[in-house]
């Protein structure tokens, strides 16, 4: 796991460490140092920590002005031991809320496994989210099968175009629009 990258080609559009409104601001990386583990197995230092001891995320995007965030996540993503929706919606989602992102498009190639707890905190995201979405994008099939299984995908947005998604071929705004378009297709 641990060669596994944030996808970085969009840093010379953004980066969180140098967001003064991302809840990664001032971070320093290193490219040598590895310090963080799934398990016992070592992650890349470019990953952020978010309370989470399995689930490790990037916030590949962030545009205040559309009001959409790109976050990338790697691990296991665990409700039921270490509650991961709580730490993600406390420590990243309602700080990126907070100043105006409402559409939150979440890839999850790098999801492993995902366990479920109730889905209170799902169901808040979801109310908070007024205008806004949340699209799971590129999870594999026996999470898709997890989330399905704990009832969560009343609340946020999978399947079809998401699952199979070309996303790397595609600019942060074309990755919103394309996935705006899915979503007004299925909701309107």
């Amino acid at each position: 796991m641990h060669d596994i990258e944030p996808y970085y080609n969009w840093i010379h559009m953004y980066s969180a460490a140098e967001d003064e409104l991302s809840p990664f601001y001032g971070r320093e990386y290193s490219e040598f140092m590895f310090t963080h583990a799934v398990y016992n197995y070592l992650i890349h230092p470019q990953w952020d920590f978010f309370g989470s001891n399995t689930l490790y995320i990037k916030i590949l995007y962030a545009d205040y002005q559309d009001g959409f965030a790109i976050i990338e996540m790697l691990g296991e993503w665990n409700d039921a031991i270490y509650n991961d929706i709580m730490m993600l919606k406390r420590e990243v989602i309602e700080l990126l809320q907070g100043e105006g992102i409402d559409k939150f498009i979440l890839l999850g190639e790098n999801v492993m496994n995902f366990h479920a707890s109730d889905d209170s905190y799902y169901e808040e995201w979801f109310q908070e989210s007024d205008e806004g979405w949340i699209a799971f994008v590129n999870f594999r099939e026996h999470v898709l099968d997890e989330f399905r299984r704990a009832r969560i995908d009343y609340f946020v947005n999978f399947g079809g175009e998401l699952d199979d998604l070309l996303w790397r071929k595609l600019s942060p705004r074309q990755l919103h629009e394309r996935i705006s378009g899915v979503l007004e297709k299925r909701l309107g």
